[in-house]
């Protein structure tokens, strides 16, 4: 049976032959006037705006981005959450072909988490770089070897690009590591945290002075879910195969909350009682975030003064996030995208300006080899640290765990099922068939779930 690798109205449209890429606009036949960029909000627009030569203004509101040679980007934002975004993408990407040329996709964002979905060599919703001109083995080829991996179809070719890299950390609170330990030092800290099995001696440590190692068991499960040896679904199966490492995490998140080890009350992630516990009355003594998560995450949350937080080496190697820039299919500006993204994504003067900026950590390896020993980006919030020193070691070791089209409902109806049973709620069994309900119910097309022995 052929995997189902996008959504029913998207599927149709493959089936239909609406996406063909014979509906390409050649860069001969002149460049469209309006370039309409889907996201889900302005991450990549602020971007675009600081790096990008041809930005001639923006207007107020942010929807409208006038180029130099007077091209408009329409910024169309659509919220992620309950699947707001994908649904109004695939909408725009089925009407590609019959769409005015003004009101083409011609350039869209995906996560990792379904940016396998859109590079799909069957749905040929991404034009492969290569078409575009851009030769990913010569022009992105200080970009880190996993996130070229992540934005290609089976074949492995590249239908896809990212500024980002995004190699997790643990961020811990210098006060409780000074109670607890004696020291707020990043290596000594660093050492108390190597492993799960220290880690979890650790954890003992800051139960008895009163303090939660981490929040929830949310936050550990990226750690779990980047080490899976197996797909979540193999290609041309609509067979779910929980792998063993998401049954660790199970396990290990029960014990852990029944140790006391995590905080009862805060029930998984992005919740308000998630977002007090980064807040300075909080007894959580870490998190486990990349670059991005430091930024639009801890420090919003944060009541204190700079420099109560510092970063040191995570248990496990991870990694979590990043926004794919993809051409559309169908589109009259392939000559300004390509543009975009080799200065996006391929041009490491650039790159580095951004994670200077914004904190991120950017997609070229010799670029965050030097910001990681350059003290130019070191962070205010976290008192002068450069995160970087810890967050380059982490990628340059990631190997992607391997993708399916269902990845984003694994991820997260697993986690949503096996809350109640962390809880007490439910019996193990229970949630198991709980979690089958609710995957099937989303995806019609899948026949099984199969349980590790």
């Amino acid at each position: 049976m052929k995997r189902k690798f996008v959504s029913v109205i998207l599927t149709a449209a493959v089936v239909a032959g609406t996406l063909s890429a014979a509906t390409v606009v050649s860069a001969d036949s002149g460049e469209g006037k309006v370039i309409n960029i889907y996201s889900w909000n302005d991450e990549f627009r602020q971007r675009l705006e600081a790096v990008y030569p041809e930005v001639e203004s923006t207007s107020k509101d942010g929807t409208v981005t006038t180029l130099k040679d007077g091209t408009e980007i329409h910024w169309v934002i659509n919220p992620n959450q309950d699947g707001v975004y994908q649904q109004k993408l695939d909408e725009a990407l089925m009407n590609q072909a019959d769409a005015a040329d003004d009101d083409k996709v011609d350039i869209f964002l995906s996560e990792t988490d379904y940016v396998n979905k859109y590079t799909d060599k069957d749905a040929d919703v991404a034009i492969p770089l290569k078409d575009l001109g851009i030769d990913p083995d010569k022009d992105l080829a200080d970009q880190y070897d996993f996130t070229k991996t992540t934005a290609s179809d089976t074949d492995g070719v590249q239908r896809g690009s990212t500024w980002q890299c995004c190699p997790g950390t643990l961020v811990y609170r210098r006060d409780i590591a000074k109670d607890v330990f004696g020291t707020d030092d990043p290596e000594a800290v660093g050492e108390k945290l190597k492993d799960w099995d220290t880690t979890k001696a650790t954890a003992e440590e800051l139960k008895a002075k009163g303090y939660y190692t981490f929040a929830s068991y949310a936050d550990t499960f990226r750690l779990y879910g980047n080490s899976i040896e197996n797909s979540w679904v193999e290609p041309g199966s609509t067979t779910i195969k929980v792998d063993q490492k998401i049954m660790d995490w199970i396990s290990d998140s029960k014990e852990w909350l029944d140790a006391g080890y995590l905080n009862k009350t805060v029930k998984g992630q992005w919740n308000d009682d998630w977002n007090k516990a980064m807040s300075s009355d909080s007894k959580v003594f870490a998190f486990l975030f990349p670059a991005w998560g430091i930024d639009f995450t801890l420090k919003p949350n944060w009541d204190g003064e700079d420099g109560a937080w510092a970063v040191t080496n995570p248990p496990q190697e991870y990694n979590w996030g990043g926004s794919y820039i993809h051409v559309a299919t169908g589109t009259d500006n392939t000559e300004h995208a390509k543009d975009i993204i080799l200065a996006l994504t391929g041009n490491k003067d650039n790159l580095l300006k951004i994670s200077q900026d914004y904190a991120d950590f950017t997609n070229t390896k010799s670029g965050m080899q030097e910001a990681a020993s350059d003290d130019a980006f070191a962070s205010d919030f976290l008192g002068g640290q450069n995160p970087f020193e810890y967050f380059a070691p982490v990628a340059e070791n990631i190997k992607i765990a391997p993708l399916s089209p269902y990845d984003q409902g694994c991820v997260e109806l697993i986690q949503n099922a096996f809350s109640d049973y962390f809880q007490g709620n439910v019996e193990f069994d229970k949630a198991k068939s709980n979690f089958e309900t609710a995957i099937m119910e989303r995806y019609p097309e899948i026949t099984e779930v199969q349980w590790p022995e």
